[in-house]
């Protein structure tokens, strides 16, 4: 009953509050998994792809409705990466040198590295946009799709499975095995229905400036502020935070 008169209050007051069991793991948080597109950068990568392909419009639908939750990932997944069939390889090197950065997202990297979170990116998108992100932030897991390249050209196809809202929720619990971090040590950030999986697995799940059914369905949330906003819910204050 408190939290909801909070989540009033606080869509009343356009601010973002968390309400947190308050124990030890709350205060010895190790491992922190992040979508990507939409979450860490403000894009939805497969649609700039799409645009340089000339289908922007068709695949940004179909992404639409996949993050609403209204078709299957893997489906709909399939269906945005043949459109991509015949684009140029150099189009993925353009479009990363390029991305959108998430507002606050510099400062989240280097407080997170400072005091010594393990990092990952659990993607639905694809791992050469993880993988310069990776390089850039010293993010030590990418977990993607990756998209099948003949003669420099995209044929419509990927490799492996798809990382798929289910496969998140697992990747999470494999890197905190590997890693030795108790499930209830570790968070989640994302923003689409396929984030859900993960957001329920980890000790702390944030939906960041999410889809409305990921709001409705997650016990965290930020709406009104940068990604940096994660900070506070780990419980760092702006004392701390001076870069």
């Amino acid at each position: 009953a408190m939290q909801e008169k909070l989540m009033k209050l606080a869509s009343d007051l356009e601010m973002d509050f968390s309400f947190q069991q308050d124990n030890m793991y709350r205060r010895m948080r190790r491992l922190i998994c992040f979508d990507m597109d939409s979450t860490l950068i403000e894009t939805e990568v497969i649609d700039e792809l799409a645009i340089r392909a000339g289908v922007g419009d068709e695949v940004k639908a179909i992404t639409e409705s996949a993050m609403r939750g209204e078709i299957d990932f893997t489906e709909s997944f399939t269906r945005r990466v043949a459109l991509l069939k015949g684009l140029d390889e150099s189009v993925m090197q353009e479009i990363a040198e390029n991305l959108p950065i998430t507002e606050g997202v510099e400062r989240l990297m280097y407080v997170l590295k400072k005091y010594g979170y393990k990092i990952a990116i659990l993607s639905g998108g694809f791992t050469y946009f993880g993988q310069y992100l990776q390089k850039k932030y010293g993010i030590d897991y990418v977990y993607a799709n990756e998209l099948e390249i003949i003669d420099g050209k995209l044929t419509g196809r990927y490799l492996g499975d798809v990382v798929d809202g289910k496969r998140k929720a697992e990747l999470l619990r494999l890197i905190a095995q590997v890693e030795k971090v108790d499930i209830a040590q570790t968070i989640a950030v994302g923003d689409g229905a396929n984030d859900l999986p993960m957001l329920g697995v980890a000790g702390l799940g944030i939906a960041f400036h999410a889809k409305p059914k990921v709001v409705a369905n997650a016990k965290q949330s930020i709406n009104t502020i940068g990604l940096d906003g994660v900070l506070y819910f780990l419980g760092f204050k702006d004392s701390y935070l001076n870069m």
